[in-house]
């Protein structure tokens, strides 16, 4: 497996991908354009980038073998995250590396705007001893607003406690009780920040809701000579807006890591505001942050490819090599499940029902049997590239929905899955596995409401035939004048003398003659040959 390092990582983080014979590490000397690196990748299995480097659209294309991208840092939208879902591509990250150094760095430009450190130290620089121009003030009983509280918000609120500050943080998935827990105010509304902090720091991902948040409208409600830093992202702040506002004192000085473009354009505007502290982009840039990123970036990636461990990933739910092995022995079973059902639906199915019952309803987690219970079902259809990490999406865009349950009932095994395929709110069929003896074992025992034995794999000859004495050895008889051979054979029947399921398992495909001698018969109906 071919892993490509775009960006300079720490050299640990390369040597514990380069100790494994499985992986074939390639380090670029330098960061490459998108056409520069569109022609290295078409055999890459995963690539490696921090900030510079751009994993484009066009990039995620021409990598057909790619099955993750690992992102030195937290931030992610250097990345396209779309394009990688939709070609099946795990993005992770590494939001543990760079916490401390990140929450550091923030108070340092707290305490740099409190005290305008980086200004006196200019003027001393230039031979200057204005002391009357750089009064400040102190950190200890104003208010520090931290919007979004994620790891390093939460460290930044933390280091504020401890300076005697009064924190009031704002995050959507933020609850009352776990700000407590913090030692900061709950604020239910942005707006609750806007209108308390002398300070304010933003800790937030760059999305349609936070971009360009710090506007002009946002500046209005806050208070006269407030405070700013920013060492998220650049884009969270309207840039006009905040000279304009610096400009009218409004915001008294902001000190700023991040911009919408970097690196920042020489002529930029915020170049000549006396009240705006600019650092290039440092927030992970400590000696300790780059060793941690670089290892933990090394330790995602492996663990995916090697144990299919799900760590730090943006676009697929979390899932370690403990509970990878819990899932595993179901996976094959959800698949069959997922197949048998698309082959036996009469119409178009716009929902599939999903139940988890007995053992597997203790599952720590259920996605990776759902998905692979979806993709399974629709790996017959026409769609290309359906794989475990954009098949929701998938069923999504084709308009099928997927409801999951875990039940209580009783049930007749110890572990129980069961699928149902909806349209339009009436049901087309069911079916439900189990297994037998092992995890190795897996037995679909549950088909249109009816008991079965059927294997997980190969090729089945299913029929509804009347329950009459003949039809096995008719069967038998036509089967081997064909030269298909009967690998096992499961009956069931609705009532004695009422209608029969058969269902056979065959070392080949039935030849198509066969079949329509079958479909003559008056006692046989519904004859399908369905794949495994």
């Amino acid at each position: 497996m071919k892993i490509i390092i775009c960006d300079p990582i720490s050299p640990k983080g390369i040597a514990l991908l380069q100790q494994r014979p499985e992986f074939q590490v390639v380090v670029l000397p330098k960061r490459l354009s998108e056409a520069e690196l569109i022609p290295l990748v078409a055999d890459a299995t995963a690539l490696v980038v921090r900030s510079e480097t751009k994993v484009t659209k066009a990039i995620i294309a021409a990598a057909k073998q790619l099955r993750v991208v690992g992102r030195a840092g937290v931030g992610v939208d250097n990345v396209d995250i779309e394009a990688s879902t939709q070609n099946g591509v795990v993005v992770m990250n590494t939001p543990g590396g760079n916490t401390i150094t990140t929450a550091e760095l923030t108070f340092t430009m707290l305490l740099s705007l409190a005290r305008k450190v980086p200004q006196a130290h200019a003027t001393m620089i230039a031979g200057k001893w204005d002391r009357k121009l750089f009064q400040g003030v102190e950190l200890a009983g104003k208010t520090l607003g931290v919007l979004g509280m994620g790891r390093i918000g939460t460290e930044v609120a933390k280091r504020a406690i401890a300076f005697g500050m009064r924190v009031v943080a704002y995050d959507p998935y933020l609850t009352e009780d776990r700000a407590k827990a913090i030692g900061a105010e709950f604020a239910p509304e942005v707006d609750n920040v806007y209108r308390e902090a002398d300070f304010i720091t933003v800790h937030m991902p760059v999305t349609k809701e936070t971009k360009e948040m710090l506007n002009a409208a946002a500046f209005s409600k806050m208070k006269p000579g407030v405070k700013i830093v920013n060492c998220a992202r650049g884009e969270i702040i309207c840039e006009a807006d905040l000279i304009a506002a610096l400009e009218s004192n409004k915001v008294a000085g902001a000190a700023l890591d991040v911009f919408a473009v970097e690196p920042l354009p020489a002529e930029h505007p915020y170049r000549k505001q006396a009240n705006l502290i600019l650092t290039p982009h440092l927030g992970a840039s400590t000696e300790e942050a780059q060793e941690k990123c670089g290892i933990e970036v090394a330790e995602v990636i492996a663990g995916y490819l090697l144990t299919g461990e799900v760590r730090n990933a943006v676009n697929l739910p979390y899932l370690d090599a403990k509970t990878y092995e819990q899932v595993k022995p179901y996976l094959p079973l959800g698949e069959a499940l997922g197949k048998l059902l698309a082959q036996l639906t009469p119409a178009s199915a716009d929902k599939l029902h999903i139940t988890y019952g007995g053992n597997a309803r203790l599952l720590p987690n259920i996605d990776p049997v759902s998905r692979a219970i979806i993709r399974g079902f629709l790996s017959t259809s026409n769609l290309k590239d359906v794989n475990n990490v954009n098949v929701r999406s998938v069923a999504q865009s084709i308009g099928i929905t997927v409801e999951e349950k875990k039940s209580d009932e009783p049930v007749t095994f110890n572990e129980w899955v069961h699928v149902q395929a909806f349209s339009g709110g009436k049901k087309l069929v069911s079916a439900g596995g189990t297994f037998f003896g092992s995890p190795n074992n897996p037995r679909i025992v549950r088909l249109f409401s009816q008991s079965v034995e059927i294997p997980v794999t190969g090729t089945l000859l299913m029929l509804n035939n009347a329950d009459k004495p003949g039809i096995v050895g008719l069967l038998g008889t036509l089967l081997a004048k064909h030269g298909v051979n009967i690998a096992s054979m499961s009956l069931s029947r609705d009532t004695c003398g009422g209608l029969a399921l058969t269902v056979l398992s065959l070392d080949s495909v039935p030849p198509l003659a066969m079949l329509e001698e079958l479909k003559k018969d008056h006692d046989i109906s519904n004859v399908k040959v369905v794949k495994l």
